[in-house]
């Protein structure tokens, strides 16, 4: 059953890095084939964000044939000073469709006055019209993306006749203390993994609780709004308006 709160979107560009954390370590850095559901979910935190909802990625179509390109980097070298020489592989030529939802963030009941659906649902649809309230970027900074409405599942895709496609073991995101979904993952960083297959272009994501392993990065704090200190008040901002 689809949940009421979904909006669909479109983003496209010329490049993207989606990173293994594995390549990342080095100087070299590879992108996956497909976006990873932490990255997308970081383009709609920059469409529209409250601390009061949590994005959930139902699923991306793959629109473009994946291709990759490798370019020689110079990235800077932090603890000597000049540069270095490197290479990272992009995607190029991007384009996906994205259909998500958000609810409700059980762990802050401090924000439950806020809890309008249509409020946060139709501003969230006014801010894809508007290409988003922040720079979107396809994984890192140097893929600027572009951000526009769409109904998923319009258009051809280039894997709509390709019947199932796996990926192997894949990093799907991180669950912060603010997200936490069970005992396990209250006040600590958490990285799940999945094992993605694309089935006539479409990939569907599980929910971050629902991904076959998790991992334990480290303990973390949720951080506090404090009122008059990095926190509005409700009734304050009302009153203002």
């Amino acid at each position: 059953m689809e949940h009421p709160n979904i909006v669909e979107f479109q983003v496209t560009g010329m490049y993207a890095l989606f990173s293994d954390p594995i390549t990342r370590i080095g100087g070299e850095k590879c992108s996956y084939q497909i976006p990873t559901y932490e990255a997308l979910k970081g383009i709609l935190a920059s469409v529209y964000w409250k601390p009061t909802i949590i994005w959930y990625i139902d699923k991306v179509r793959v629109m473009n044939q994946i291709q990759t390109e490798t370019k020689g980097i110079r990235p800077i070298k932090y603890s000597e000073g000049g540069n270095n020489l490197s290479y990272y592989t992009y995607l190029k030529d991007c384009k996906y469709q994205v259909q998500a939802h958000f609810e409700w963030n059980e762990n802050r009941p401090d924000l439950k006055e806020d809890r309008n659906k249509n409020k946060h649902l139709s501003i969230a649809k006014r801010m894809i019209e508007k290409g988003g309230r922040r720079d979107i970027f396809l994984g890192t900074r140097e893929c600027q993306g572009y951000v526009e409405p769409c109904k998923f599942g319009n258009e051809k895709g280039y894997y709509d006749d390709l019947a199932e496609l796996g990926f192997g073991l894949m990093y799907h995101g991180i669950t912060y203390p603010d997200e936490a979904y069970s005992k396990e993952t209250k006040e600590k960083m958490t990285v799940n993994f999945w094992n993605p297959i694309m089935k006539k272009g479409i990939i569907e994501f599980p929910r971050p609780e629902s991904c076959p392993y998790h991992k334990t990065i480290r303990s973390m704090q949720m951080k506090l709004f404090e009122d008059q200190t990095n926190f509005i008040g409700l009734k304050e901002f009302e009153e203002d308006k």
